[in-house]
């Protein structure tokens, strides 16, 4: 059985993980010269999936799960380097970003139709 102790301790490194995502990302994106209006613009545009809970409930936490992890934003930013595509590898970053900025403040995958259970904690 997990501690309280260690359920906070494991909150707090999951949330440094985020915050280590988001700043290496905005380093990345910085590095390539990305507009800083489009990742203002941008930066929120992964959120859009709510929409999708107005049609299902149970299919918009799917959708959530799916576009708030790291493995689509990464495979997408591995396809721009092979295909030295640059709007794809800012692309990309803005969307790893914003899974690391959710982290960060807490925000996980989610277990529940209502989407108040997630992977860090219960909001």
């Amino acid at each position: 059985m997990v501690t309280a102790r260690l359920q906070t301790a494991n909150r707090y490194i999951l949330r440094a993980e985020g915050l280590a995502v988001m700043l290496a990302v905005i380093a990345l994106y910085a590095s390539y010269d990305g507009s800083v209006l489009m990742f203002i613009v941008l930066l929120l545009v992964p959120d859009l999936v709510f929409l999708v809970y107005l049609i299902d409930k149970e299919v918009g936490v799917l959708a959530y799960n799916v576009v708030h992890n790291y493995i689509l934003p990464l495979g997408v930013i591995g396809l721009s380097l092979t295909a030295d595509s640059t709007m794809g590898l800012l692309l990309g970053s803005i969307w790893l970003a914003h899974v690391g900025m959710d982290r960060m403040v807490g925000y996980g995958l989610k277990y529940s139709a209502e989407g108040k259970d997630t992977h860090l904690q219960r909001i």
